[in-house]
């Protein structure tokens, strides 16, 4: 893949993921473009790669305000990790389940298919990008009309909210459009947990999450590389790699500009950006993208 493809990728992955926009819907529309196959497992190991790179800038950019929030005593940690396990776990188990049950209907007597199989259908990315469009205005439109006074306090978030937040992340990982950051967050909204207190919280379950997807697509690459004989995931590493790097970069700009706007009250503006987007999307399936 020339090095230009890759920066190409990484600079939209980078400033989409850490927006409520879904980065894998944009990348996948990228992919298109570019003509490449987003389904394949060397491009599905190129994405999530790039997510690490974003999963390193919420790291170095959430920092202080984890130590500030989640680190500031042993009961607020022991706190924050068991919130964390406890949405980690639903999310597991929702995602996993959404996944058995479309691998074992959508592609019945399809030997060896996998959800992944599904990431480059853009008639599919339209409707989940519209669906997430809507669930950020609704979020965003009643967090205007709500006093701060009913927001839970930056550190009481509690096992309900957290249970829910990991839940809608569950149902966000089968389908490429559905924003897991605009859906987690919106959520949480919805909920009564201030904006700061969702951003963090949503992006601290995705730190957690990122080394387990990482690992499922290198054992896909791993098995692709198996079953046809060649050296995929050797010559997709570097690559991937530098990717990483590029998308990390990215990413901080993102993070900084997705906090101005949640603090500004213009939430509801995503929502409206996913829609237009969801009619992009569908618009480029009609041409036969």
């Amino acid at each position: 893949m020339p090095l230009f493809y890759i920066l190409i990728l990484a600079v939209v992955q980078g400033l989409a993921e850490l927006l409520p926009v879904s980065s894998s819907a944009h990348v996948v529309v990228a992919e298109k473009l570019l003509g490449l196959d987003p389904s394949s497992p060397p491009m599905t190991l190129l994405l999530v790669m790039l997510h690490t790179g974003t999963m390193f800038a919420v790291m170095v950019y959430f920092w202080k305000q984890w130590r500030a929030t989640y680190f500031q005593s042993l009961p607020a940690f022991k706190k924050f990790a068991g919130l964390v396990v406890l949405a980690t776990v639903l999310t597991g188990v929702i995602g996993e389940a959404i996944i058995k049950i479309i691998e074992k209907t959508a592609f019945r007597g399809i030997p060896h298919a996998q959800i992944e199989d599904l990431f480059s259908h853009l008639e599919l990315i339209a409707p989940a990008l519209a669906l997430v469009g809507i669930l950020i205005l609704v979020a965003g439109i009643v967090e205007k009309r709500k006093s701060t006074e009913g927001l839970t306090a930056a550190n009481d978030l509690n096992a309900r909210q957290a249970g829910i937040i990991g839940a809608v992340q569950g149902l966000c990982l089968p389908f490429r459009g559905f924003s897991r950051s605009g859906a987690t967050i919106s959520a949480g909204m919805l909920l009564g947990v201030a904006k700061s207190r969702a951003e963090m919280f949503s992006f601290a379950l995705a730190v957690v999450l990122t080394p387990p997807v990482v690992a499922r697509e290198v054992m896909r690459v791993v098995a692709a590389e198996h079953a046809s004989g060649s050296a995929t995931f050797t010559s997709v590493t570097f690559p991937s790699l530098l990717g990483a790097v590029f998308a990390f970069l990215a990413g901080l700009i993102a993070l900084k500009w997705l906090s101005g706007w949640l603090e500004s009250g213009r939430w509801y503006l995503f929502g409206i950006y996913c829609l237009i987007a969801a009619a992009g999307v569908a618009y480029l399936h009609h041409l036969g993208y």
